[in-house]
């Protein structure tokens, strides 16, 4: 059955722009250098930004490989300021920080934080668990460099879009359980959170039409994991919707489409959140698919751009991150 009634008619052109085609061996090497197309595309509208500063870092990660990472850091402001670890989204598979270059520019001047976006190692060519690991040892690194980043080590939050929503998922876990640092909050877009997605027998004919197709998402799944998806090897800091307790999390936002293929995760995986203790505000929009919030033109887009902001804004104001 077809969807395409329910989509809102805004969003239609983004269903032009980026068309289902599913994800396969035989496609990634294209998919790559689209998303390589759309980063410098992002960064050629902000090249004469000069509200916020970029710079690159090099982090040496756990197993002794090169993390790349884009800082920006608005001029002036707080002398102590928010950060915020993005990860970027792709599937695991595509992907690089520049292509949130405006939205990470945009977050960093209008709340005045701090934004670190990795450019960590993508599957299938580094499998699980190494993506996160790379998100880890740069948000380790900047945690225990604060004063060179000019961040205050506590009021840290991540957030990631898709698949780097569900790093940003998993990395709550994994700073939760290994107790070096800690998180203030996470925000979550459209996460991807749970391999059985990937195998479930029974599928909603309502969602994964558009954009990230379910042969999409097995796709991904089957690049990142060491062992096919849908099994009960698989560890909660691959998938986060298989952690046994979410429990002393950060608080959370999440927003999704109601026609995105990780609907049904995302408010599950929500709702366990709300279970655990952990203060969580979902967003659930009608008419919209995966990553819908990149149309800007659209009401809805907007509308979740700003909510999202919002959101962010009273995260990173709530503790009164000291001027000096």
């Amino acid at each position: 059955m077809s969807t395409y009634s329910l989509v809102d008619p805004e969003l239609l052109p983004l269903l032009t722009r980026f068309p289902a085609e599913d994800m396969s061996e035989a496609t990634l090497i294209q998919a790559r250098q689209q998303f390589v197309g759309i980063a410098a595309a992002q960064c050629a509208q902000s090249e004469h930004d000069t509200l916020v500063t970029k710079h690159e870092i090099h982090v040496t990660g756990c197993d002794g490989n090169t993390i790349r990472a884009v800082v920006y850091a608005p001029v002036g402001g707080r002398a102590r300021k928010p950060l915020l670890l993005h990860c970027h989204g792709g599937g695991y598979m595509v992907g690089l920080p520049e292509m949130s270059e405006l939205r990470n520019r945009e977050y960093s001047h209008k709340y005045d934080i701090v934004v670190i976006s990795v450019d960590y190692r993508l599957a299938p060519e580094t499998p699980f668990p190494w993506g996160i690991e790379d998100c880890y040892a740069v948000l380790r690194h900047a945690v225990s460099h604060a004063g060179q980043f000019g961040i205050d080590p506590e009021c840290v939050g991540v957030c990631g879009e898709s698949a780097g929503g569900g790093l940003s998922a998993s990395l709550a876990l994994l700073v939760r359980d290994r107790q070096e640092m800690s998180l203030a909050f996470q925000m979550l877009f459209c996460p991807m959170l749970d391999d059985r997605t990937a195998t479930t027998s029974d599928p909603s004919p309502m969602t994964g039409e558009f954009i990230w197709t379910r042969a999409s998402n097995r796709f991904g799944w089957s690049c990142l994991l060491p062992h096919a998806p849908g099994g009960n090897a698989t560890s909660p800091y691959a998938a986060a919707a298989r952690a046994r307790s979410l429990a002393g999390l950060a608080p959370a936002f999440m927003a999704i489409g109601a026609l995105d293929l990780f609907v049904e995760e995302t408010t599950s995986y929500a709702m366990r959140l709300i279970q655990a203790g952990v203060p969580v505000e979902l967003h659930v929009y009608p008419g919209a698919m995966h990553a819908f919030e990149i149309l800007g033109e659209s009401r809805i887009s907007c509308l979740a751009n700003d909510i999202a902001g919002n959101a962010l804004g009273r995260f990173t104001d709530r503790r009164g991150v000291a001027a000096g």
